[in-house]
C-alpha cells in the first residue's frame, strides 16, 4: 500500500535471521509504484493525466433526471439548430432514450401551446424545430421589412451577391459556395424583397432565385449590366458551375 503523502513502507519480506525488515529493503517493485520525483502515487499503475488526444470537458454534464431539467436541456438543443432535428439524434445529445424524449418534446410543445407563447414547437417531416406562431406571423413578417432600414448582416450580403452574379440560382449552389446553409438568408432576403423565386432548376428540381427590382433601387443601378466586376469580390463564385 502506498500511503497518501508518498512515503513508501518497507516491504514484506521474508524474515530470517539473516533479513532484517528495514526501509533498505524495500523491493524494486514497491518502489516502482512511487510515481516521480515528488513521491505521488499512482494507485492503478497508469498516468492520471488524459491522453493527448482525449477531448477535455469544460463543465460537468448536467443531471436530467427530472423532466423540468430535461426540457430545459432539448429547449437549449432546439435553439440552436438550423433544421429539424430527429427524435433519436436529440436522444443521444441528452443521453436519455428515444420514448422519454419523444414524450418531453410532446409536453415542451404542449405547453407552448397552451401559454399561447409565439414560439411553436412542431415536428416536421421526422425532426422537431422551434418556429414563430402563425397568429403573429404578420407581427413577424412587419418587423422584417422594417429592417430593411437596418444594415444587412454580412452573412446576408455574402448571400445576395452570389445570387445577383449567378442569377438564376438554386439554394444549394449558393450554399455550396458560401459553405454553410444558407435558408434563414434566404428567407430574409426574400421577405425584404430583395430575392424572389423565378421557376425551378431542370436538373435537379431546386427553386432557382433571382434579385428584384427593389434590390436594383437599394443599390441605386439601373440595371444589372451597372454591377462592377466579380473577380475582385467574390472569386470563388466562378466554380459554382461545378456544383451539382
Amino acid at each position: 500500500m502506498i500511503p497518501v503523502d508518498g512515503a513508501a513502507e518497507p516491504a514484506e519480506t521474508v524474515e530470517t535471521p539473516e533479513t532484517q525488515e528495514t526501509p533498505e529493503t524495500l523491493g524494486t517493485a514497491d518502489a516502482a509504484e512511487v510515481g516521480g520525483a515528488d513521491g505521488t502515487a499512482d494507485v492503478d499503475g497508469s498516468a492520471d493525466a488524459p491522453d493527448s488526444g482525449d477531448l477535455v470537458a469544460t463543465g460537468s454534464f448536467p443531471d436530467l433526471t427530472e423532466d423540468d431539467d430535461l426540457d430545459s436541456a432539448l429547449e437549449a438543443l432546439l435553439l440552436v439548430v438550423d433544421a429539424p432535428v430527429e427524435d433519436e439524434v436529440l436522444a443521444l445529445a441528452v443521453d436519455q432514450s428515444v420514448a422519454r424524449v419523444r414524450l418531453a418534446l410532446r409536453r415542451i410543445s404542449g405547453r407552448y401551446a397552451g401559454q399561447g407563447s409565439g414560439i411553436d414547437l412542431r415536428r416536421v417531416g421526422e425532426g422537431w424545430r422551434f418556429y414563430t406562431r402563425d397568429k403573429y406571423a404578420p407581427v413577424v413578417e412587419k418587423f422584417l421589412l422594417d429592417g430593411q432600414r437596418a444594415k444587412l448582416t454580412r452573412a446576408a450580403l455574402e448571400t445576395l451577391a452570389v445570387i445577383a452574379y449567378r442569377q438564376p440560382v438554386t439554394r444549394s449552389r449558393v450554399a455550396a459556395v458560401r459553405g454553410v446553409n444558407v435558408d434563414g438568408v434566404i428567407r430574409t432576403l426574400v421577405v425584404r424583397g430583395l430575392i424572389q423565386e423565378t421557376g425551378t432548376d431542370a436538373e435537379t428540381g431546386g427553386i432557382l432565385y433571382r434579385t428584384t427590382e427593389l434590390f436594383l433601387e437599394r443599390l441605386g443601378l439601373s440595371s444589372l449590366e451597372d454591377l462592377p466586376p466579380i473577380a475582385p469580390l467574390l472569386p470563388e463564385v466562378d466554380a459554382i458551375d461545378d456544383v451539382e
